[in-house]
């Protein structure tokens, strides 16, 4: 039997979540009238405001009519899991399509932008609400360590999207890369579908043992791809001319992939440093 609890659309966090999908509405809404493009950062804007307004509609129609009780997950994993996830890629919306789409007498992308601009502070102020506080007994993914993995998961996606075969297939060196960020993905991946589907008891060893183990391999890993992408992406490598006449240049992703190498490395070492501390230390206290 379903049962509505309107409660739920008026608490704080259920206010964001409604403006959440209004403002995701409205930039989709604006982009689609303006025309379609096949380029591709035009379809991730328009994937990332429409897959954030679908699913944050379907977390408040879930929440509503108390269907989320009923399901097999962990529903505060996966809602502030999905509000990480939103923030990052709404981010990312707001910044590229404002690059590649706007101009000073584009009145609709311009409205565009700001209500995507509008819906990645609701949703930062969404996993504000969200995230657990000291002392609190939460889900995994309600704490810094698991947020960061979903920041993690997310950094690698990125790093993905702008890989060429061509480029990495050439070099040991560069291969060896693309081996750090396909198993920190599939690792920061795995954590999440296990916490989310309440699975983190098969694990074979305590869960923040493994954790800390395989963050710190991640830190060593990732210290070398910080060094090694770098220095054979740009040795002998200047870049071409043409790349300031395009929108989109080979070598541009060379120097995304560098930046992101870097944040995901800094990503790690906070996340180690930080799970140390809640196993080490607040566990003792």
């Amino acid at each position: 039997m379903v049962t509505l609890d309107f409660r739920t659309l008026t608490v704080p966090v259920g206010i964001v979540r409604i403006l959440e999908v209004i403002f995701t509405c409205i930039s989709f809404s604006l982009v689609a009238s303006v025309g379609h493009s096949t380029d591709s950062f035009w379809t991730w804007c328009m994937f990332t405001w429409c897959f954030c307004f679908c699913v944050t509609l379907l977390i408040l129609f879930m929440e509503f009519t108390s269907l989320n009780a009923k399901l097999p997950i962990s529903w505060d994993d996966f809602t502030t899991a999905f509000a990480m996830l939103a923030t990052l890629m709404v981010l990312a919306a707001s910044i590229i399509y404002p690059i590649f789409f706007t101009c000073p007498s584009c009145g609709r992308q311009i409205g565009a932008t700001v209500t995507s601009c509008l819906a990645f502070i609701l949703y930062a102020i969404e996993v504000g609400m969200t995230r657990a506080k000291t002392g609190e007994i939460s889900g995994f993914l309600s704490t810094v360590p698991g947020l960061l993995k979903v920041l993690e998961a997310f950094v690698a996606c990125i790093i993905f999207i702008c890989l060429d075969y061509t480029t990495f297939s050439r070099f040991p060196g560069l291969q060896w890369c693309v081996a750090v960020y396909s198993i920190c993905f599939i690792f920061a991946t795995l954590v999440i579908i296990f916490t989310i589907c309440r699975l983190l008891s098969l694990f074979p060893a305590p869960f923040d043992k493994v954790l800390i183990v395989c963050n710190v391999l991640a830190v060593l890993m990732y210290m070398t791809a910080v060094v090694i992408w770098p220095l054979y992406s740009f040795k002998n490598n200047p870049r071409p001319s043409y790349c300031s006449k395009v929108v989109t240049c080979p070598w541009n992703n060379l120097v995304v992939i560098s930046f992101m190498t870097c944040v995901n490395l800094v990503a790690y070492i906070v996340d180690t440093v930080y799970s140390f501390r809640l196993v080490f230390f607040v566990s003792r206290t």
